[in-house]
């Protein structure tokens, strides 16, 4: 496993991260199978671990708690998000910051995340959702500068809106903000244009979810996908989205070089990009992340690829759908 400085923490982060969202809520989650899955992880040098308490209530954030009992001997980091008030995902423009982040509330689910993970401090806490137009209120800065000066945080972060890199530029403006967390793979390169030149001037860690466009970069998503009831993903990929997701999937698929399949492909992309400390992919099973972090080998993209595949750039808007 590589690892790579984290913004201006001083930590040192492992280039592939864990997202935890799929560990609770998602159709088919296991808790012994997914016990078994974080634990191969840490055995394979994974350390910087990303869980909400929107994740099942907390129950993703309690596994993590017991990731970290089980692993004393291991520095692993561990990162959270507050859910808004009004528990909508993700921020729209007419919710103001009493619907969404009240100081008040801010510290409630604070000291929630800090019981479910058993710990007196959680190195990264992020706001779950944000809008811009929040950014100069100053209630939400207090409640962060006291949790920080309690000790309750040791840095703060947001996670940006999908398909809105830009939704935030204010918020990291006011020198509170230790790190972000934004949509970026082969699809969406956004970030490049203003968000990642700006966290490399200020020293602000980056957080790549979404490596895989909730799957259509696996590979596996055709035009004849069909979801289980209850998965998230029946939702988001409506037909709207899977025919166009699709369809640009399968563009993909001729620059698949030999020997690699497009999901190590579409890692390999985000790797070559040295604005980016952690990537996140989801693992709920052991092959998943026994492939995801064999990733981490220090060999990139072959010569000429990346450039190929930024002609692949899709710029997309928020929609109904998008979430």
């Amino acid at each position: 496993m590589k690892y790579r400085d984290f913004g201006s923490t001083g930590w040192q982060v492992s280039e592939i991260g864990y997202g935890m969202w799929g560990m609770a809520g998602w159709k088919g989650s296991d808790d012994d199978q997914s016990e078994r899955s974080l634990d191969l992880a840490v055995e394979r040098g994974v350390n910087f671990f990303d869980t909400a308490w929107g994740y099942g209530e907390g129950h993703s954030e309690r596994l993590l708690g017991e990731l970290l009992r089980r692993h004393p001997d291991k520095k692993l980091y561990a990162a959270s998000k507050i859910p808004p008030k009004n528990f909508k995902w993700p921020a729209k423009p007419e919710y103001s910051l009493e619907q969404s982040y009240p100081a008040e509330h801010i510290r409630e689910y604070t000291d929630k995340t800090l019981a479910n993970l058993g710990t007196e401090q959680i190195d990264l806490m992020q706001l779950h959702t944000w809008d811009d137009r929040w950014a100069d209120r100053e209630e939400w800065k207090r409640a962060v500068e006291d949790l920080k000066k309690q000790g309750k945080i040791a840095a703060m972060g947001i996670s940006m809106n999908r398909w809105e890199p830009e939704n935030g530029m204010r918020a990291l403006e006011s020198g509170l903000i230790d790190a972000v967390q934004v949509i970026y793979n082969i699809f969406d390169q956004a970030p490049e244009d203003v968000l990642f030149p700006y966290c490399r001037e200020h020293g602000i860690g980056v957080i790549a979810r979404v490596p895989f466009d909730e799957g259509t970069l696996t590979g596996n998503i055709t035009r004849d996908t069909v979801f289980p009831e209850g998965d998230w993903r029946a939702t988001y990929f409506v037909p709207e989205n899977l025919e166009a997701s699709a369809d640009r999937a399968d563009r993909l698929r001729p620059l698949v070089p030999q020997g690699m399949t497009m999901a190590e492909m579409a890692l390999r992309f985000i790797l070559e990009n040295p604005d980016v400390g952690t990537i996140i992919p989801g693992m709920r099973k052991a092959p998943h992340v026994k492939a995801n972090t064999g990733t981490s080998d220090g060999k990139g993209l072959p010569a000429g690829l990346k450039e190929q595949l930024r002609d692949h750039r899709w710029d997309r808007v928020p929609t109904s759908w998008s979430q």
